[in-house]
């Protein structure tokens, strides 16, 4: 019998999804890509195959479930199965260079970004970026990993040279023009079935490392997810419809992605940039809740009517 396969390293982000389909009652399978085998003479079995690989799966020690699951992608491709975010979206997910040359190429704005490989070259990427305040990230990311502030090259000297400097685990670090909104706030537009579902507003203000998931494991930093504040730290946006989520659903088709999370800043100007693609996207339950919009239950509608069509 047919039936949708999950394909995962991280139980916490995948529960939400199978309790969906559970009530939907729809068939499943998880696939935990940590580690496992594959026989290419092997055909692989009929259904629906979706990836949430996540581009942070090192920071739960399972650092090659993101060329483990590529390997999975691409014999699942050969074989023409019905592939929800395949190959070509997980290659954006794991690589920010990526990203941005895909959104640029999409005529999507980007920060301006230099990609460097080298303690040095880091320096002489920010002294080429010439801006007066930057930011610091790690090519494959996710969780905000890496991302730091500075208003000086002397200050990022004293952070790459010193003893709490990051190596990305990819050993591409980019130094970004730093983007100042008017509120100090993001916004996250998801979107399931390439299609837009709701935008969410996110307050940065107390830090840059965010995840709407409920279940947040970023060692000892802040992650607000599921605090009661007066303010919530995750909105959920009423009658949100910018004309550019057009071009968001145009790129999304281009490249393969049907589930993703894209999220832009606007500045004080008014300018927007698109800076992330989230491929692996989590909903924050509490902002949810109270707009009665829900991102999971949506996700698994629409793995069963594509299960329908196989």
């Amino acid at each position: 019998m047919s039936k949708i396969y999950i394909l995962h390293e991280n139980q916490e982000w995948t529960d939400h999804l199978v309790k969906r389909l559970e009530e939907l009652e729809l068939p499943y399978e998880q696939w935990f890509l940590h580690e496992g085998i594959i026989d290419l003479s092997e055909e692989p079995p009929e259904g629906v195959f979706y990836s949430r690989m996540s581009a942070s799966s090192h920071t739960r020690d399972h650092r090659y479930a993101p060329e483990m699951t590529e390997s999975v992608l691409a014999w699942l491709e050969m074989h023409d199965r019905k592939v929800i975010n395949g190959s070509r979206a997980l290659r954006l997910e794991v690589s920010k260079v990526n990203q941005y040359t895909a959104l640029e190429k999409a005529g999507i704005q980007t920060p301006k970004t230099i990609a460097a490989v080298g303690k040095e070259q880091i320096i002489e990427a920010a002294i080429k970026l010439n801006k007066p305040s930057f930011i610091t990230k790690h090519n494959r990311a996710g969780k905000g990993l890496g991302v730091q502030l500075f208003h000086s090259i002397d200050a990022l000297k004293e952070y790459v040279y010193g003893p709490t400097f990051e190596l990305p685990v990819d050993g591409i670090t980019l130094v970004q023009e730093y983007i100042q909104s008017a509120d100090s706030s993001i916004t996250r537009c998801e979107f399931v079935g390439g299609k837009f579902v709701y935008a969410v507003k996110v307050d940065t203000s107390e830090g840059f490392e965010l995840c709407p998931a409920d279940a947040c494991t970023i060692d000892d930093l802040f992650c607000p997810v599921g605090e009661q504040e007066e303010t919530p730290k995750f909105q959920i946006i009423e009658g949100f419809n910018e004309a550019f989520i057009a071009n968001y659903e145009q790129f999304l088709l281009a490249n393969g992605i049907q589930v993703a999370g894209i999220e832009f800043i606007r500045d004080e100007n008014g300018v927007v940039y698109t800076y992330d693609i989230n491929t692996n996207t989590n909903y924050n339950s509490d902002a949810e809740a109270i707009a009665s919009k829900f991102g999971m239950l949506e996700l698994a509608k629409f793995l069963g009517s594509e299960l329908k069509k196989v």
